[in-house]
């Protein structure tokens, strides 16, 4: 042991006079007898003693730190405040003692930090305080607990990273992974017991609607809204699964009967139909609902499936809002659509569409000022096919997009050309849907086609639907005054049914309101009143919008928008939709 300068005995203090005296117990030799790295300080931080351990923790030989401030001990980062840290520690032992400290960093000799824990012991003198600092590397212990805390978060995350795995992000719900074990499970126990399984396929109607109108965001909000109600509708042991979009599959195990899964689904489809909050909105929506059963219709996970979508598909061409077991005849709906959309993905390049212009007609006069370009499908097999058979598909596809671009481009060409063969020149307008007017490179592409065709631009007329005008009202606003810009006409088209809201179609560049033909049919005979026509023929008046009624059918309905001093008029009351070689006819007469 290396012989160090004693401390003088009235600054270190003692209990028993002699002690440290006369060859008695040294101070030193206290310090040694403990395991733990220690050193002594006076309160001004200068260092009175070391014991081994503390040289081997620290580095240094302990003539290298006798005298020397206890700041040496300490990371350069970590000095300020650890003298003044050591001021106000002084005061405190004045008060009370101070049984511990808090952990901290040592630095070594060489310059390495490593984590402490540090102990105070103080020790009253004549001549001022003097302080045991009990030191203990607590580094190998740090490893253990960082590594327990990377521990708890791997498995944190490996919980999160299954879950995700097997549940759908935005509304919690099982997904098709999971979906698929659960129906497997469900099978291998009904074929234990003698069970049935029943799958529900399940659809929101209209459900594009509400995101066109109102935003992804409310459209977002009512899936979780409506996977809250499915969950709270069905048993503990059923399974709820979002399929993808607006699409949900349940579960059903351990049915007994058909008449189980009636109740269900009338249980399920009222827990739908119930007004749900979504967007600062409420919102009354339906569900089409097909049924499919093990084993009567399928006997494997896949098939099972496929057949209550088929089934789904059923209730939604007849009429939505309902539910349909599946039959085997169904099949046959499915096939057709398959064969459309087959049929689509050609039917451009194999130039098989074609327009039909429906006039519009100047109600007061009878004098026809303007058409409207309706597109349809010459079929090779079905011969012409009308829109609303293939739009949807259309739409669902992908295809949408290619076809509008087609529409105004034969549109345009069309109009060019009846003004190339002396024909007197009237408004031709074409439809533009939700995917065609928010993708990408909209405004540049009706420039681009009015250029290649030469067209005036105040003969083309783009009618856009309340829903398309009222999602992202910012963006659409300045689309529209663009438009405006370039000489366009600019029609709100199917007007009445959606959500848009009076202020802000005061500030689109609106040209004319079509009332949707839904309201004009409710005009059934000479004398009766429709509310919404007059409220909307009001409306566009004082907007200065012209007013185009959709759905002309009656002469009593033509009287009746007469008296309301409605401008236009469309619809088979004047002429259906004519070829070009038809209407260009009627433009010359």
């Amino acid at each position: 042991m290396r012989q160090v300068q004693q401390p003088d005995a009235g600054r270190v203090g003692t209990t028993r006079p002699g002690l440290f005296q006369n060859g008695a117990i040294s101070a030193l030799d206290v310090l040694e007898a403990a395991p733990d790295a220690l050193v002594l300080i006076h309160e001004d931080g200068d260092i009175v003693l070391v014991n081994e351990p503390a040289e081997r923790l620290f580095g240094y030989r302990r003539d290298e730190l006798l005298g020397r401030p206890v700041q040496i001990l300490v990371p350069w980062s970590y000095r300020a405040a650890h003298a003044m840290q050591l001021a106000r520690y002084r005061d405190e032992w004045r008060r009370r003692p101070l049984r511990g400290g808090p952990e901290l960093f040592g630095l070594r000799k060489d310059g390495t930090e490593f984590p402490v824990e540090v102990t105070l012991s103080p020790l009253a003198s004549p001549k001022g305080l003097l302080v045991i600092l009990a030191i203990r590397d607590i580094s190998a212990r740090k490893r253990v607990e960082a590594e327990r805390r990377h521990l708890v978060r791997e498995r944190a995350l490996y919980a999160a990273i299954s879950r995700l795995a097997r549940h759908d992000a935005l509304t919690g719900l099982a997904n098709r992974a999971l979906l698929n074990d659960r129906l497997t499970s469900a099978i291998a126990s009904a074929d234990r017991h003698g069970d049935k399984v029943g799958v529900a396929f399940l659809d929101l109607d209209r459900f594009k609607h509400v995101n066109d109108s109102l935003g992804h965001a409310a459209g977002d909000c009512l899936l979780q809204s409506v996977a809250a109600r499915l969950k709270a509708s069905v048993r503990r042991t059923d399974t709820v699964c979002r399929h993808g979009g607006d699409e949900f599959v349940i579960v059903l195990p351990d049915v007994k009967s058909r008449g189980d899964l009636e109740k269900a689904a009338a249980k399920i489809a009222a827990a739908v139909g119930a007004p749900h909050r979504a967007g600062g909105h409420e919102l009354l929506v339906t569900a089409s609902i097909g049924i499919a059963v093990y084993p009567d219709d399928a006997k494997d996970v896949e098939t099972l499936i496929r057949d209550a979508d088929t089934a789904m598909y059923y209730a939604k061409e007849h009429g939505r809002d309902s539910v349909r077991f599946f039959t085997p005849e169904m099949n046959a709906l499915l096939l057709e659509r398959r064969a459309l959309e087959g049929g689509l993905r050609g039917a451009l390049e194999r130039q098989e569409f074609v327009l039909h212009y429906q006039p519009k007609v100047e109600l007061r006069t009878g004098r026809m000022i303007g058409a409207e370009a309706l597109i349809r499908w010459r079929h090779p097999e079905r011969g012409l096919v009308a829109p609303h058979t293939f739009i949807p598909v259309a739409e669902e596809c992908g295809l949408i997009v290619p076809i509008g671009q087609w529409v105004q481009r034969e549109a345009c060409r069309q109009a060019v050309a009846w003004r190339a063969a002396g024909l007197r020149p009237v408004p031709i307008a074409v439809n533009i849907s939700a995917l065609e007017f928010r993708g990408k490179g909209f405004f540049e592409g009706v420039r681009r086609v009015l250029t290649e065709t030469g067209l005036d631009p105040s003969l083309l007329e783009l009618e856009l639907t309340e829903s398309v005008l009222m999602e992202s009202v910012a963006s659409t606003a300045e689309i529209l005054w663009e438009l405006k810009a370039m000489g366009l006409r600019l029609a709100v088209d199917d007007f009445g049914t959606g959500y848009s809201s009076l202020s802000y179609l005061m500030h689109f560049p609106i040209d004319a309101l079509k009332v949707d033909q839904s309201f004009v049919h409710e005009i059934a005979a000479e004398g009766d009143t429709s509310p919404i026509i007059t409220a909307v023929i009001a409306m566009g008046r004082s907007l200065k919008h012209r007013v185009i009624a959709e759905g002309v059918e009656t002469e009593a309905q033509l009287a009746f928008l007469r008296a309301q001093q409605c401008e236009e008029g469309q619809g088979f009351h004047f002429s259906r939709p004519l070829p070009a070689e038809q209407f260009a006819a009627r433009l010359a007469a």
